[in-house]
C-alpha cells in the first residue's frame, strides 16, 4: 500500500510543483545512475533538494531510491517519522552518537544495489551558499570503493523554500549532475576532487551571486 501512496504523491504532488511552480532546469540527465549501487553528492539548502533528486528518476525505482537523512530531526515525531520512513524512504542517520560503524546501514543499502542520496554538507545552509563538506562520503566511498559517485549541483531551491521557511516562493531552479568517480587515496584527495567536480559543475551554470 505505501508503495503506491509514495507514488501517487510524487505523480501527482511534487512533479507538478517542479514543472510547474519551479520550473526545474535539468542538466546532465545521461549521468544520473540507471543502476544501483551508486551514490548520488549534493549540495543542501532546502527541504525541496531531495524531493527534486528524487523526482528525477522514473517512479518503477522509487523503492531503491535511499535519501539519507539525520535521525534526531525526521524521527521526532510519529506523523513526521512515517512520512519519512514510508513516503521519502529516507535511511535515518544518527548524528553526533559513536558506535561500531555509523555507516553500516548505508554500505547494506549498497550491497543491496539501492542508490543513496547524501548530502555532504550535512545540515542544510543559507540560500544558495556552500559549506564545508563532511568526510562520511569519503569514508563510505572507502568501504565500496566500486561504488559510483554521482555529483550534483543545484541552484534555485534554496530561495524557493529556504530554511526555516514554510512558503514556496515561485524561483527558477537549476540541477546540474556530473559525471560519476569512484574512491581514490587518501580520503583528503577524494574530497578535493568532490570538492573540484561541484564547484566545475556550479561555474557550468553561470549564476549570478544572490543579494
Amino acid at each position: 500500500m505505501t508503495k503506491y501512496l509514495r507514488a501517487a504523491f510524487f505523480l501527482l504532488v511534487v512533479r507538478p510543483v517542479l514543472l510547474v511552480i519551479l520550473g526545474v532546469n535539468l542538466r546532465g540527465r545521461e549521468n544520473l545512475p540507471t543502476k544501483g549501487p551508486a551514490v548520488i553528492a549534493a549540495n543542501h539548502n532546502s527541504h525541496l533538494d531531495t524531493l527534486t533528486l528524487l523526482a528525477l528518476f522514473p517512479l518503477r525505482d522509487l523503492p531503491r531510491l535511499r535519501p539519507v537523512a539525520a535521525m534526531d530531526y525526521f524521527l521526532k515525531n510519529k506523523i513526521l517519522a512515517w512520512f519519512a520512513l514510508n513516503i521519502i524512504g529516507i535511511i535515518p542517520l544518527a548524528r553526533g552518537v559513536v558506535k561500531k560503524n555509523p555507516l553500516a546501514d548505508l554500505e547494506e543499502a549498497l550491497d543491496r544495489g539501492d542508490i543513496l542520496i547524501l548530502f555532504p554538507e550535512g545540515s542544510r545552509g543559507e540560500p544558495e551558499q556552500r559549506t564545508e563538506f563532511k568526510r562520511g562520503v569519503a569514508y563510505l566511498a572507502k568501504a565500496r570503493p566500486q561504488t559510483p559517485i554521482h555529483p550534483v549541483f543545484m541552484h534555485g531551491l534554496g530561495k524557493a523554500l529556504p530554511k526555516g521557511s514554510l512558503f514556496l516562493v515561485p524561483f527558477n531552479c537549476d540541477v546540474i549532475v556530473g559525471e560519476p568517480f569512484t574512491w581514490e587515496e587518501p580520503v583528503s584527495a577524494f574530497m578535493e576532487t568532490l570538492e573540484d567536480r561541484m564547484n566545475a559543475l556550479a561555474e557550468r551554470g553561470h549564476f549570478p551571486r544572490w543579494e
